[in-house]
């Protein structure tokens, strides 16, 4: 008999079983599980060193990165896959990759949501079985020989009844416009009826995450629609691949690697998307502007376009994105309507005296992690007037470590004057407070090295902006770096061409400083990254997190100019920020070694 069985909603439905792997933080599968070999890497994460395959994987959510659901579809075509998903609030990111997976490979996994309250009795079992709809968990393996059965998984249907189409939608579902915007359209109406949306909306333009390169099975895809005849039906920018595609091979990237990672860029330019591979979609003169309506994937770009931009789109999972953007058409949910953005978590930050730019990356991990799945309002920064730099920063660490769309800074950000304004005049539903003595527990976290050893500087990520770059310029102005420390910084191709004209890489050049385009530090690993290199130092609070499970290396988090300082000196001096001083408590010194 079972310890306790109880309903669930299915997500994709389907049947099987296995041993429990259980965690009460959620998990981003880019940069948190090895496609390859099922590896939970995320080395911040209580599962890390854990293998998911053949295991039922149960954790409240995902979070951080878009690419999670390229990540699952990598793990279940090369067998490597969770035997079935169980979460405690709905998950479209992991959802998505297993529709992929069933639309266009027939195969798939369960996944289903029990909610908070069941989530939580998992916790000391053993062993979980999903039957559709039903989840059985045992505090040891039953011995009852059931079998999972082997048919089709299907996406579980929404509440809301049928979705209202208009004929476009009926032309594309018919197939009047080719078989690639045909399976598109059907996976769109999945998703839609997944997120129980009762309609489809027009968009303007799109962000494309898929053309990251997690493995065979990402550009497998890509190609798949070409074939179909993909073309993009709204104006399309694509995010950062995973190489920089001018220079891959003088910068000595296996091929094996880089020409797939090259050839999937490829395949989305010639479905019509612009060549813009960055990460920060935000800096082209193409930006969203207040209340557009747009599909953008990348999380750390979702985020900006929402909360600082006002702009309108979901966190939309790899694949999804260049469905719509084949259709033109998404769900009408979430940040898409006024409800979907509204706070319900309201964050106290204490003041903390004069700050400088390592605050605002840290500051994003840290209400990241309080938020969860929570859209929050931050009150107590009205007066620290942030730069669009330090929203940037704030917004990747931010959606690294939680699940949400979108923040509010009250009195900074656009849809909140005020803290009644960002909650739509709601109590708020939960209240937190942040202190020195949290954020530097939050420091010490990102701040992984053991010692002062340095042997890379790593910048942009997200890339690098004009005004970063002005900041960077100017700090190693007159200076060198030092021989034993490299200084790499990435960036879009059209942000380094504002860079030359201004002067600023002349400067950089002359200090040491290397730059990479195309591609961006969550996809960059040896020999960009220095091969015998055993700790990095960089300024984003997103790579902070990430480069521990993604390159092996060991991190210091400071801000740009502490970067820069260490570069100079080839050691990093492990000194706290003024701000975060008064919360100091000891911490063991930093070895020479």
């Amino acid at each position: 008999m079972p310890e306790f069985a109880v309903t669930a909603r299915r997500l994709v439905a389907g049947n099987a079983q296995g041993e429990l792997l259980y965690a009460d933080v959620g998990l981003s599968f880019w940069g948190g599980v090895d496609p390859f070999s099922g590896e939970v890497i995320d080395r911040h994460h209580p599962l890390s060193g854990q293998i998911i395959a053949g295991r039922v994987l149960a954790i409240p959510s995902g979070r951080g990165s878009c690419t999670g659901s390229s990540v699952l579809l990598e793990l279940i075509l090369n067998g490597h896959a969770p035997a079935a998903l169980v979460v405690a609030h709905p998950e479209e990111i992991l959802s998505l990759g297993v529709l992929i997976a069933q639309s266009l490979f027939d195969c798939g996994l369960p996944v289903v949501c029990i909610g908070p309250e069941a989530f939580s009795r998992l916790h000391d079992c053993a062993f979980v079985r999903v039957e559709d709809d039903r989840v059985s968990a045992f505090t040891q393996i039953p011995a009852d020989n059931w079998q999972a059965t082997t048919s089709k998984t299907s996406v579980t249907h929404g509440a809301t009844g049928p979705i209202a189409l208009n004929d476009t939608d009926r032309d594309l579902l018919a197939g009047k416009h080719g078989k690639a915007a045909q399976v598109a359209m059907q996976i769109v109406l999945q998703m839609a009826e997944l997120q129980g949306a009762g309609e489809l909306i027009d968009i303007t333009q799109a962000h494309i995450d898929g053309c990251i390169y997690t493995g065979p099975a990402s550009l497998r895809f890509a190609e798949q629609l070409l074939a179909w005849g993909a073309a993009v039906r709204v104006p399309t920018t694509l995010n950062s691949i995973s190489v920089d595609q001018r220079l891959w091979r003088q910068q000595g990237i296996d091929p094996a690697f880089g020409e797939p990672a090259s050839q999937l860029g490829e395949a989305y330019m010639a479905m019509g998307a612009q060549l813009s591979y960055t990460c920060a979609p935000y800096l082209l003169d193409s930006a969203p502007q207040a209340n557009e309506q747009v599909v953008w994937a990348e999380s750390n770009a979702v985020v900006y376009a929402n909360s600082v931009l006002g702009a309108r789109t979901q966190k939309y999972p790899d694949y999804l994105d260049i469905c719509i953007a084949l259709t033109g058409r998404a769900p009408l949910t979430g940040c898409h309507l006024d409800a979907g953005r509204l706070a319900t978590l309201l964050i106290q930050v204490a003041p903390l005296g004069p700050l400088d730019d390592a605050f605002y990356p840290l500051l994003g991990y840290h209400v990241g992690a309080l938020s969860g799945s929570q859209i929050p309002v931050l009150d107590g920064l009205h007066n620290a007037a942030p730069t669009r730099d330090d929203l940037k920063a704030f917004g990747a660490a931010f959606a690294t470590t939680s699940g949400a769309p979108m923040f509010h800074i009250a009195g900074v950000t656009p849809e909140a004057a005020s803290i009644e304004q960002a909650l739509g005049g709601l109590p708020a539903q939960h209240i937190e407070t942040v202190s020195a003595a949290g954020l530097l527990e939050s420091w010490n976290e990102l701040n992984s090295a053991p010692s002062a050893q340095l042997g890379l500087v790593a910048l942009g990520n997200p890339h690098f902006s004009l005004s970063e770059f002005a900041v960077l310029a100017a700090l190693c102005e007159g200076r060198s770096k030092h021989p034993d420390v490299a200084l790499v910084i990435t960036c879009g191709r059209h942000v380094q061409q504002q860079a030359s004209a201004a002067g600023y890489l002349a400067t950089l050049d002359a200090f040491g400083a290397q730059l990479v385009t195309d591609t961006c530090w969550c996809m960059l690993g040896e020999p960009v990254l220095p091969v015998g290199t055993t700790s990095l130092m960089t300024n984003s609070g997103k790579y902070a997190h990430y480069a521990p499970g993604l390159v092996g290396r060991t991190v210091h988090f400071g801000s740009l100019a502490a970067c820069v300082e260490a570069a100079c000196r080839g050691f990093v001096s492990g000194e706290l920020p003024a701000w975060l001083s008064q919360a100091h408590q000891p911490r063991e010194k930093l070895s020479d070694v």
